[in-house]
């Protein structure tokens, strides 16, 4: 086990990736915090975190793995990387909630580009971990949630478990040995932090077709968005689409307006415009699929 996370250290060193050591089976650092630090050795001068301890001295690589079996963390802000992390929906989700791979190949599809192919590995819970160089002259922090549902980034000031880590779940696998692809260009606007509003002013609706039962229901459902609990945002978007979409498929509205309806009223909830996206097509397939005739609803 240590020869095997020693070579796994020195891989990602040699890669360029700075690399500290996590504790044993576990995700965390194995380092120690502000409010423990001796301020000896490598802190004489100063409290050093795990960021700016990370290393690629192979030297250094060696004393410390062979002194205990650690996993191995990648600080991806002095690798120079983005990693887009694609998780899984949680346990008590819907079974056909879409897990953070299908959101992301629909931001891809959004943006008229192939799933790109790049350093791909496999997470002990099912997820994804995607490699990406940071793009030069941007400094991208770590994000949750901004690309969509289920989609995290790291960058400056965060980290990833290296391929060869173990946990009890399982190990850190490289599923797709491909080199490291550019961060694509449609994604570091995305990832910016929403600007504030200046002012808020009511919700205005996009007009929409249909038949009466359904534009009540609708103006229901996007009345529950627009007052959503914070966290529940997302969520909800996800439940009230779902409700709408058997009058899509019964005919009695188009699918474009329920859209654009839900659209704007998950945007004026604080959601992003991709998370919404993303969420909305996903229950309205689900809802569409499922919809039983309309006799026996």
């Amino acid at each position: 086990m240590s020869a095997d996370l020693l070579a796994a250290a020195l891989t990602a060193a040699a890669r360029g990736w700075p690399v500290f050591p996590l504790r044993p089976a576990d995700k965390r650092p194995a380092l120690h915090g502000e409010d423990h630090c001796p301020l000896t050795g490598p802190c004489t001068g100063g409290h050093v975190k795990w960021e700016q301890r990370a290393t690629t001295d192979r030297a250094t690589i060696v004393r410390c793995w062979t002194h205990k079996p650690y996993n191995v963390g990648i600080a991806t802000g002095p690798a120079g990387l983005v990693v887009v992390d694609l998780d899984q929906p949680k346990a008590k989700s819907r079974s056909d909630a879409p897990d953070g791979a299908a959101i992301f190949r629909a931001l891809c599809e959004r943006a008229g580009q192939a799933v790109p192919t790049t350093y791909r590995m496999r997470t002990p819970s099912g997820g994804q971990h995607l490699y990406f160089t940071a793009p030069a002259g941007i400094r991208l922090g770590n994000t949750a949630g901004r690309l969509g549902p289920l989609i995290d980034t790291r960058a400056h000031g965060g980290y990833v478990v290296a391929p060869g880590s173990t946990t009890p779940a399982g190990t850190y696998e490289v599923i797709d040995p491909a080199p490291v692809a550019k961060l694509p260009a449609w994604i570091p606007n995305l990832l910016e932090p929403p600007k504030p509003v200046a002012r808020v002013t009511p919700l205005r609706l996009p007009a929409v077709s249909g038949s009466l039962a359904a534009n009540a229901a609708l103006e229901r459902e996007c009345d529950s968005v627009r007052t959503a609990p914070p966290k529940q945002a997302n969520n909800t978007l996800n439940r009230c689409a779902f409700k709408v979409g058997r009058f899509v498929a019964w005919g009695d509205i188009p699918r474009l307006d329920v859209e654009e309806a839900f659209q704007a009223a998950g945007e004026a909830r604080g959601l992003t415009a991709a998370e919404c996206r993303a969420t909305i097509r996903s229950a309205l397939d689900s809802s569409i699929r499922q919809a039983r005739p309309r006799e026996t609803a």
